[in-house]
């Protein structure tokens, strides 16, 4: 059984989410507040996290931040679920590592379609062992990466992202398709969040960087041509 978090302040939403959840065949689990939705989250490590933005004392975007500096909760997928619908507060959630974003009032039959999303696109493929780009090596069933052996702490987004660009290496991937692969459906007019995404994927990956090619006015693509970086 999947195990989800509502980080919500307002009760009415909380116990309907939670209800619907439960009717759907999920544990909930829930927290009114920021400081008690990690407390929640180191102890449950639960497999996704519906994140309300504007929270008393430490808010959602707070609770983005220290998610990912965490090892053990940096993968936990976040379906942030707020009021503020402005392009810049979406971008802002996404470059936190946001796998989603639905805009309050919402449908609850949308919110549960995109938590299965979500968790189906996080879902290990079982039929490779792995997947490389020159120096970067992908463990599909350990949902790891590794640039020259080191281990490189990726969200699920990203991680779902460089799968994509290196499963179809030299081949150019459009926006569009990026988001319909990664993402599970289409943003309209949110293809500026696959650029926020690689922009943050390329900090991570370091020199490594250079297997992400931009494809000026398409999209991008992973680079065919690229050495394995030598570890000596």
């Amino acid at each position: 059984m999947k195990t989800a978090l509502i980080v919500e302040d307002e009760k009415d939403i909380r116990d309907l989410l939670a209800y619907n959840l439960k009717r759907e065949g999920f544990a909930a689990l829930e927290a009114g507040d920021g400081l008690a939705a990690l407390a929640m989250v180191r102890e449950k490590q639960p497999d996704i996290i519906l994140l309300d933005l504007m929270l008393p004392g430490l808010d959602g975007l707070d609770v983005c931040k220290a998610l990912q500096r965490e090892p053990k909760t940096a993968s936990i997928p976040v379906l942030m679920l707020t009021a503020k619908g402005e392009e810049i507060d979406r971008v802002l959630g996404f470059e936190l590592g946001a796998a989603d974003y639905v805009v309050k009032p919402f449908s609850v039959r949308e919110v549960l379609l995109r938590v299965r999303a979500i968790l189906r696109r996080a879902a290990p493929r079982g039929e490779e062992a792995g997947l490389r780009c020159g120096a970067i090596v992908l463990d599909l069933p350990g949902h790891s990466v590794k640039v020259d052996g080191q281990p490189v702490e990726l969200t699920v987004t990203e991680f779902r992202l460089l799968e994509d660009l290196v499963r179809h290496q030299g081949q150019v991937r459009s926006r569009e398709q990026l988001l319909d692969s990664v993402w599970g459906y289409s943003f309209e007019g949110y293809a500026r969040t696959v650029d926020t995404h690689v922009r943050r994927l390329r900090q991570k990956l370091g020199k490594a960087a250079e297997c992400v090619e931009t494809v000026r006015g398409v999209g991008y693509r992973a680079q065919t041509d690229l050495q394995e970086t030598p570890s000596w």
